[in-house]
């Protein structure tokens, strides 16, 4: 068994949908690593999840003990509630939204052994404020650096 992993995660968007960011950060006994990044235009939620799906990427080994911590409901209760695991037998059918993300990231979770944790957002967690900046700081990005969220802008429109 390897050892355990804790992920803290954010995601932002100014306008929803609007130019956004996600901010993550990975702890494993004393090591600390840092993620962010900025797209042009996408959605609160997916950088929610883009957020899981670019921290579970970061790990460079497989069947590992990860809790991710989140303030977003929506990813939380899609996983612990089981509500992904219906989206996936369903294939998405009635118009789910970010079936893009959800299926990365369920290929991501069969890596390892994950458990997902609510954290209130804006509360005294200092991780949780601190993806919420590197999120916000993302979105703030100047433009250039700003990635295009394809699985988005493929289907806004």
């Amino acid at each position: 068994m390897s050892a355990g992993v804790t992920i803290y995660t954010d995601g932002s968007s100014r306008g929803n949908p609007g130019p956004g960011g996600y901010g993550v950060i990975l702890m494993s006994g004393p090591h600390r690593k840092e993620l962010s990044q900025g797209y042009k235009l996408t959605t609160n939620n997916r950088m929610e999840l883009m957020a899981v799906i670019a921290g579970l990427k970061a790990l460079k080994k497989a069947d590992m003990h990860v809790t991710i911590f989140s303030d977003s409901q929506y990813v939380v209760k899609a996983v612990e509630e089981g509500w992904l695991q219906n989206w996936i037998k369903t294939n998405f059918k009635g118009g789910k939204k970010n079936p893009d993300l959800w299926k990365e990231f369920y290929e991501l979770s069969k890596k390892h052994h994950l458990k997902f944790k609510w954290v209130k957002g804006h509360a005294n967690n200092p991780f949780n404020n601190r993806c919420d900046k590197l999120a916000t700081e993302a979105a703030d990005g100047p433009h250039h650096k700003l990635l295009h969220d394809e699985g988005y802008e493929g289907t806004a429109g």
